[in-house]
Parts: C-alpha cells; sequence; structure tokens
C-alpha cells in the first residue's frame, strides 16, 4: 500500500493525544521557548475547535524548576531533583493555564506513577477522571509525578514509566485514542544514527516493529530530555499493539500537527495493528 494511503486516514482521528519534550520545550541554555509553547498551545486549541478531543503529555517540570529557581545547572541529587520538579510543574501549569485561556480553553492537570495505573483500581478512576475532562471539553495535561516518583532518570524500579515517550503511549491506551503524536527533537525515524551516519534515511511508514526495526534505533536523545529513540520505539509498541497510529516527528514548528492530520509525508508513522 502506497505511504500516502496510508496516511491519508490521519485526518480521521477524532482523538489525539500529543507528547512534547523538555527538548521541544526549551532552549538550549535550559530557558522555556516561550514561542513554541505559544504555538503548540494555539494548535491544540484549534483542534479542540475542530471538535477533536486532545490529550497533552508535556516533560519539563525539572527543567522549568531549574529555570525558576535560577539554578545553574540540573540537580544531580534525587531530592534535590523532586523538590526541583514540584517547583517547576507549579510554574510549567501556570503557564499552560495562562496560554490556552487566551485562546478560551482550560486544562486539567493529571500526574501519574505506574503504580496508579498498574492498580485495578486506580487505572479505572484515571480512565474516568480522563473521559470526564474531555467530555466537560478541557485539556488533560499529563506528567509523571516526578516528585513522588523515583525520579525516572536514574530508577530501574517498577514504579516510574521510566520517560513520558511510555508514558504518553500508556496514556493513548487509557483513553482510546485514535492517534499518537510524539514531538521530539528529531524528524522521525531513521535506519540508523543520523548524528553519526550521513547516510542514515528516515523511514516515512512502519507497518510492523520487527527485529531490525528494533536495531535501528541506537540511543539518540537530547541531552536535556530522557528519552531516546528506544524509548520512542517501546512507545510505538504500546500504542500499535493497542490498534493507536503513533507518528514521531520534530516539534520545532508545532505547526507540523496540522501537516500530519492532512496525510502529509512528515515524520513517521508507526501503524496501529487492526
Amino acid at each position: 500500500m502506497e505511504n500516502s494511503n496510508l496516511r491519508e486516514n490521519l485526518a480521521d482521528s477524532k482523538r489525539i493525544v500529543i507528547k512534547v519534550g523538555t527538548s521541544t520545550l526549551t532552549y538550549e541554555n535550559g530557558e522555556m521557548n516561550l514561542a513554541r509553547m505559544e504555538k503548540l498551545v494555539r494548535v491544540i486549541s484549534d483542534l479542540m475547535n475542530q471538535g477533536k478531543d486532545v490529550v497533552l503529555v508535556t516533560s519539563g517540570a525539572i527543567g522549568v524548576g531549574v529555570s525558576k529557581l535560577k539554578l545553574s545547572s540540573r540537580p544531580k541529587e534525587l531530592k534535590d531533583k523532586q523538590a526541583v520538579a514540584a517547583v517547576g510543574q507549579c510554574e510549567l501549569m501556570y503557564m499552560y493555564s495562562k496560554l490556552f485561556l487566551e485562546y478560551g480553553h482550560t486544562v486539567g492537570q493529571i500526574l501519574l506513577t505506574r503504580d496508579v495505573v498498574e492498580n485495578p483500581t486506580g487505572k479505572t478512576n484515571v480512565i474516568n477522571t480522563f473521559e470526564t475532562l474531555l467530555e466537560m471539553g478541557i485539556i488533560p495535561v499529563v506528567n509523571e509525578n516526578d516528585s513522588v516518583a523515583v525520579d525516572e532518570i536514574e530508577s530501574e524500579a517498577n514504579n516510574v514509566f521510566g520517560d513520558n515517550d511510555t508514558l504518553s503511549a500508556i496514556v493513548a491506551t487509557l483513553v482510546n485514542a485514535d492517534l499518537l503524536i510524539i514531538l521530539s527533537d528529531i524528524d522521525g525515524f531513521y535506519d540508523c544514527d543520523p548524528r553519526e551516519n550521513e547516510c542514515s534515511k528516515l523511514i516515512s511508514v512502519v507497518e510492523e516493529i520487527t527485529p531490525d526495526v528494533e536495531k535501528c534505533a541506537g540511543g539518540v536523545g537530547s541531552s536535556r530530555g530522557t528519552g531516546g529513540m528506544i524509548t520512542k520505539l517501546s512507545a510505538a509498541k504500546i500504542a500499535t499493539s493497542a490498534g493507536i497510529n503513533m507518528v514521531l516527528a520534530n516539534g520545532d514548528d508545532p505547526h507540523i500537527v496540522y501537516s500530519i492530520l492532512a496525510g502529509k509525508d512528515v515524520g513517521s508513522l508507526f501503524l496501529g495493528k487492526k
């Protein structure tokens, strides 16, 4: 099947989860990229106005906290990271709330830890909360609860998602999304690391995640976030096995979301299993 045909039905996506990483929300120096954040909010507000349901999964609490507290670098100690995340999460939500309000939309915060989602009662409650917010036309803004989770950066334990790529895929399954869009600082999924190999090729459509595809993942990731290519691939596995399409694309210009929904050949589409 032609790539364009595979992408055409993305326009019909009614419920969309959009994930943005720290590298999309901040500049190299760690400060907030307000222009990009504003564009993202405007795009999401516009999708809501079209009658779509949108859930935003956002990273950036620690990054925003570092900036707010005027720290020279990200803290190393777990307790310091968690304190900084507490301050940063507050600020991050304030900014989203303020920006969405300018376009007439309301946000609701959902902070998740893995144990909540893996406990049947907790899972049911989370699903009910999402559904109620979406029915009310409110945009759920989701992050991992960094202040109580053992931080993703240094944890092998089971009580964290490990990164917000995985979290966004789990959220997409919880809300029964049609499409998950992961906005990153890379153009899509390559057959080898484009930062090291000039001959690398962007794979436009991944119909199935085979061992060969997994070999391509390597360990690409930015210094400001926690998610490399491996986490993007594990997110794709979770989403596609639940029948959800996932697109990995560059978040430098959030307007790329329109191109994705128009079925244009941007980023990499991982096809949801029928």
